[in-house]
């Protein structure tokens, strides 16, 4: 990619980061994130087509690197899902202020949506046979939702506690696999 188009992209989505930290999604205008990011108008749209698919495309950065920060060897997903569930919620840790910013209102429960498609897809191309598994299915959802939802429900938590707390429960649920 161009170093003039990297600049750029890098500006306004710095400047897109600094406006949602104040400010729900809706509120943000074009005109004042080209401001902050000091370029124009026409510059923006010739890279988004409005302030949604610019979080769009933010939002989907952020999974994929929550998502590869996540050990790609997925063989212990289901033989040690402690582990799985450790790894998920060390990844949220490690990503937690861009979390906040981006998934904050509304959106708060597109993350883990979105975390929950990509882990599963990655998981079916390499066990086919696990898709059509719904005990398998259910333990991965509680994995990436419950390490989702008690990170940011206990956010003066520290990780390691929270770690343990979750590592336990699933351990609890080894009958169930």
């Amino acid at each position: 990619m161009d170093k003039r188009i990297e600049k750029t992209e890098k500006a306004i989505k710095e400047a897109f980061m600094e406006l949602r930290k104040i400010k729900p999604l809706e509120k943000i205008s074009i005109k004042e994130l080209c401001e902050m990011a000091y370029i124009n108008k026409s510059t923006f749209y010739s890279h988004y087509e409005n302030i949604y698919a610019l979080s769009d495309a933010i939002e989907y950065e952020t999974v994929l690197s929550i998502v590869s920060s996540v050990p790609k060897d997925l063989d212990y997903t289901f033989t040690n899902p402690e582990l799985f569930t450790r790894e998920v919620t060390l990844a949220f840790a490690k990503h937690m202020p861009q979390i906040k910013i981006m998934f904050s209102g509304k959106n708060q429960t597109h993350l883990a949506s979105h975390l929950e498609i990509i882990i599963k897809k990655l998981i079916y191309a390499k066990y086919p046979e696990y898709e059509n598994d719904i005990e398998k299915n259910i333990l991965l959802s509680y994995c990436i939702h419950g390490a989702y939802n008690a990170s940011l429900s206990n956010p003066t938590a520290d990780p390691t506690t929270i770690i343990r707390v979750l590592e336990n429960a699933v351990k609890a649920l080894k009958p169930l696999y």
